[in-house]
């Protein structure tokens, strides 16, 4: 291999939401977050969004930045189909391990605090302190090393909580998840912001991807969640408490934001007649192609 050449791996996905209902409905405006994020690792090749009934799509960008498609509708229409094809290519090493010392305490400059926000408050009420408490067993000294600290926390939402598919909507609150035992991706990774929080971080939530060659990991070639936090002279870090992992080229952000709740994929109203929503099917599938960029 030429010197200087990086593996890459290209990805197709395919993502397609169906809603069927029980009469003609007139479709409001829908918000698609669909478009993957680019970044170091991440390089998106082409998207293409196309919709039954076809609509009129007008591109825009939300608060963080995420790409936001506003599709509308000029007809009536008993199923709606929504369907993104992406072409993404990951390079391999583009998640290299950050080594800069950050302690713990955190110490954030005026100018990152004010440009975090919310991003460091707990967004969940925690009234008796549970999360917090349980986050603050990670802490073994102080002052100690962030990195590794957040590396623990990670690992503790792995082999406290057990991972279970939820096909129902809405997220579990950090204390259920805890007292519950078990939650989808969404709710670890809630679960892992908040604690951050907790601990005076600034954390925040995305949804995308989750690309495994083998196919064996949890929620493989289908969306997921987990939780970025932010570190001085380093920047945001990628933590997966779904599988106890710490960045990874695995992993394809789509959206960022607060909350999960912030984060749906597609959204929108319809009206018509007493009509309701009677089936809504999402189906995601993920192949790779690898190839060697020179």
């Amino acid at each position: 291999m030429p010197r200087g050449s990086a593996f890459a791996t290209r990805i197709d996905i395919l993502h397609v939401t169906s809603y069927r209902y029980t009469g003609n409905v007139h479709l409001g405006p829908h918000r698609l977050m669909l478009q993957p994020r680019e970044g170091s690792g991440v390089h998106l090749v082409s998207l293409e969004i196309l919709t039954n009934p076809p609509a009129n799509l007008r591109w825009t960008e939300d608060v963080f930045g995420n790409s936001i498609v506003i599709a509308e509708f000029h007809s009536v229409a008993e199923k709606l189909i929504i369907t993104a094809r992406m072409d993404i290519e990951l390079r391999d090493g583009s998640e290299q391990s950050r080594t800069r010392y950050v302690g713990f305490p955190i110490s954030y400059s005026d100018q990152e605090r004010d440009a975090l926000g919310v991003l460091t408050c707990q967004r969940y009420p925690d009234p008796d302190g549970k999360v917090k408490r349980w986050a603050a067993a990670f802490i073994y000294s102080i002052p100690t090393e962030a990195f590794a600290l957040l590396g623990d926390l990670c690992l503790g939402v792995s082999t406290s909580v057990s991972y279970r598919s939820r096909d129902d909507f809405g997220t579990q609150s950090p204390q259920h998840t805890l007292e519950r035992g078990w939650g989808a991706c969404r709710d670890l990774a809630v679960l892992f912001a908040e604690a951050a929080r907790s601990l005076g971080f600034g954390a925040r939530i995305v949804s995308g991807y989750l690309f495994d060659p083998s196919g064996q990991s949890s929620g493989a070639g289908a969306t997921h969640a987990w939780a970025e936090v932010y570190l001085p002279q380093t920047g945001w870090i990628a933590f997966d408490p779904t599988h106890a992992a710490a960045s990874g080229t695995r992993l394809i952000p789509v959206a960022v934001g607060a909350d999960i709740t912030d984060l749906p994929p597609v959204s929108g109203d319809f009206s018509g007649n007493g009509a309701a929503m009677s089936e809504m099917r999402v189906e995601v599938s993920v192949s790779q192609r690898p190839v060697v960029i020179d």
